[in-house]
């Protein structure tokens, strides 16, 4: 679920040392799932366990998860850095803002997640998004922009050299991404 770097693990037993005995680390994610989702490391003493909790045991501590924050921590990594700047513990969580869904889920499931967890957060960049509105019976993505890409001039290319190239090449059942967006220029656009 989680991997810790040997340094990350020589960093929390230091830290841990100063603690007070079987004191552990929780990480943890605030608002999972959506797109304000926060990932976190505390202390955990012990008792601050519940029975829910999922321990998984490294050298020396055990990293304690809340079961509401465990399937958004699947393939998470924390790693402690040191450069010029200093040093520093970093945590990452790809799924932390959109729960990962299996490679056999329907494809409406595996669009949606491409699309909250790849297009959008480029898409976001700009001020825009996209949703996905349905998939037709003939293979076509149908999409709506929104934000900053509603009246964009360049909503063409991100549509066709973006967005479709990706989809199609991650989804073969796809056979074109298409915009169901009134875009219209103005105030409320972007550009």
């Amino acid at each position: 679920m989680i991997h810790i770097s040997e340094s990350a693990q020589a960093h929390f037993r230091k830290l841990l040392d100063k603690q007070e005995p079987d004191t552990n680390i929780r990480v943890f994610v605030v608002n999972p799932g959506t797109p304000t989702a926060e990932c976190g490391v505390s202390y955990c003493p012990p008792d601050a366990v519940e029975n829910s909790d999922i321990c998984l045991e490294f050298d020396g501590f055990d990293a304690v998860v809340d079961k509401d924050s465990a399937p958004f921590l699947e393939e998470a990594e924390i790693d402690f850095v040191t450069d010029q700047m200093g040093s520093q513990l970093t945590l990452k969580a790809p799924n932390a803002k959109v729960r990962r869904v299996a490679d056999d889920a329907p494809l409406i499931e595996r669009v949606n997640y491409m699309i909250d967890s790849e297009i959008n957060p480029q898409l976001a960049n700009h001020g825009g998004k996209v949703v996905l509105i349905e998939i037709t019976p003939a293979g076509k993505a149908v999409l709506q922009f929104g934000g900053g890409c509603n009246g964009c001039s360049m909503v063409d290319v991100t549509l066709k050299e973006g967005i479709e190239k990706q989809m199609l090449a991650q989804f073969p059942e796809l056979t074109g991404v298409m915009d169901a967006t009134e875009h219209q220029a103005g105030e409320h656009s972007y550009y």
